[in-house]
């Protein structure tokens, strides 16, 4: 791409970050700077079915406890209604009406598939936070039978939100690949690390998967030989 396109399309200070890692060499920080996109590419299949996973798990999880497989479009008006999520704003609730209006609007019949698959990953992270997690006594802990016994609600929580808040940065086209103006993988592969974890405390079985689908490394192997 010539410098004035990516100067007036990708912006001047975003590009700038690049340049200062590598010493203002226009050439190599076009090379990290694919290089990054790249990177961030390589995270997408990892992400997007720990999320699956994350989401199928809990729902399972809720279902036996409330003996509800349409639990999700029930407890709208249960525990999703209780007055000390009123803080929250019932987000939860709210997350499940706005798809249900969504999905009427489309002319889609709504069902709990449709509802439960519409719900982003900050949704099902909530039910880590205490104020839901007090309300559906404490079953999203065990999703993850074979955690170490120091994880706890909060621990747990902490991961899921880094990595949340890293899939984010994944999907808006972020740096994932500095440590402050230096040249440095290590937030990457700290998150991998942590969703490794996760998977493996849900179902060790789960790990292959996962394993097939990763080339992260590659990336960031390319990253650090700029």
């Amino acid at each position: 791409m010539k410098n004035i396109l990516r100067n007036k399309y990708l912006s001047r200070p975003r590009y700038n970050r690049y340049l200062t890692a590598v010493g203002n060499d226009n050439n190599r920080a076009k090379r990290l700077y694919n290089a990054n996109i790249r990177l961030a590419q390589s995270f997408h299949p990892i992400l997007s079915q720990f999320e699956v996973v994350l989401r199928n798990s809990l729902n399972n999880k809720l279902s036996v406890h409330f003996a509800d497989t349409d639990w999700i479009i029930n407890q709208k008006n249960h525990f999703m209604r209780h007055g000390s999520l009123s803080a929250s704003n019932f987000f939860l609730r709210k997350s499940v009406i706005n798809t249900e209006h969504s999905l009427s609007r489309k002319g889609i019949p709504i069902t709990s598939g449709k509802i439960i698959s519409d719900q982003n990953l900050g949704f099902w992270i909530a039910f880590f936070l205490p104020h839901h997690y007090l309300l559906v006594a404490g079953q999203p802990i065990h999703i993850f039978p074979n955690k170490p016994s120091l994880e706890d609600r909060a621990s747990l929580y902490s991961k899921l939100d880094d990595i949340r808040s890293f899939r984010n940065r994944v999907n808006h086209c972020e740096p994932i690949c500095f440590n402050g103006n230096h040249i440095n993988c290590n937030e990457a592969i700290d998150i991998r690390n942590k969703l490794y974890n996760l998977i493996e405390w849900i179902n060790p079985d789960l790990v292959p998967f996962f394993k097939g689908i990763d080339n992260t490394q590659s990336k960031i192997d390319k990253i650090m030989s700029i």
